[in-house]
């Protein structure tokens, strides 16, 4: 009796462990995407979309921080079952993955200092200094820009210490994407910064998922959509 009470015990454990989603965030996504504190995903729109999803597939839930440069070592040992504010052109074996539908769109976009020129394209950044975010993957003309030394890419620890950067003009712009950086300047309505007019890219926002997904990529996908559809996700987008 004692012996199928434990293995009756062993394999509800192992079966409420098999149920688990983990889902990956990039902390320097920032605000209104992510808000972390004490090093736990508290708020934001990707806390919205998992608690959404994973209520909807009755699965119990967890947050993992997931650095940039490892999402994809992340995604193909099952440390995270899917993560989400991503774009298949960012990785580098995208096709190892299953990519959801386009859930919402973003654009990177250029702040600069009232007291400097406005850039409106990329020759604008010419010899310039351009904060970025480590790991960011950016549009092709401005990644090869970069890579010819053109334009002296920059990596800041997070947006926030961008803006001071760019507001003591130690930086001659900063790009991001529009969302956090909109955020950021609500946040700061005395700052001497504007966005430029100029949208250097515009892309498609989807969620990844590892090979190692516990349940069918299709069902997830189903779920999303039903949350797009509904208007849900947008709706997400636009909480405070």
């Amino acid at each position: 009796m004692r012996t199928c009470l434990a293995l009756l015990l062993l394999s509800l454990a192992l079966g409420a462990h098999a149920e688990e989603l983990r889902w990956g965030f990039a902390t320097a996504d920032g605000m209104p995407y992510v808000e972390v504190h004490e090093q736990q995903l508290r708020g934001g729109f990707t806390h919205r979309l998992g608690t959404a999803t994973g209520q909807r597939l009755g699965m119990e839930l967890s947050f993992i921080e997931t650095p940039n440069k490892r999402i994809e070592e992340f995604l193909m040992r099952g440390r995270i079952h899917v993560i989400c504010n991503a774009n298949p052109q960012w990785l580098e074996g995208p096709q190892r993955f299953h990519w959801s539908a386009p859930l919402y769109s973003e654009d990177d976009v250029l702040l600069t200092h009232n007291q400097q020129p406005l850039v409106t394209r990329l020759e604008d950044l010419q010899g310039k200094v351009l904060g970025t975010q480590l790991g960011y993957v950016y549009s092709e003309a401005l990644m090869r820009a970069f890579a010819a030394g053109q334009i002296i890419r920059q990596d800041v620890r997070d947006l926030s210490t961008s803006l001071n950067l760019l507001r003591k003009q130690r930086l001659d712009a900063v790009i991001d994407m529009r969302r956090p950086i909109s955020y950021q300047l609500a946040k700061r309505p005395d700052a001497p910064l504007r966005i430029s007019p100029w949208v250097v890219e515009r892309y498609a926002m989807h969620c990844s998922y590892s090979p190692l997904l516990p349940m069918p990529a299709e069902r997830l996908d189903q779920v999303l959509l039903e949350l797009r559809e509904a208007g849900e996700i947008e709706r997400m987008l636009a909480a405070p």
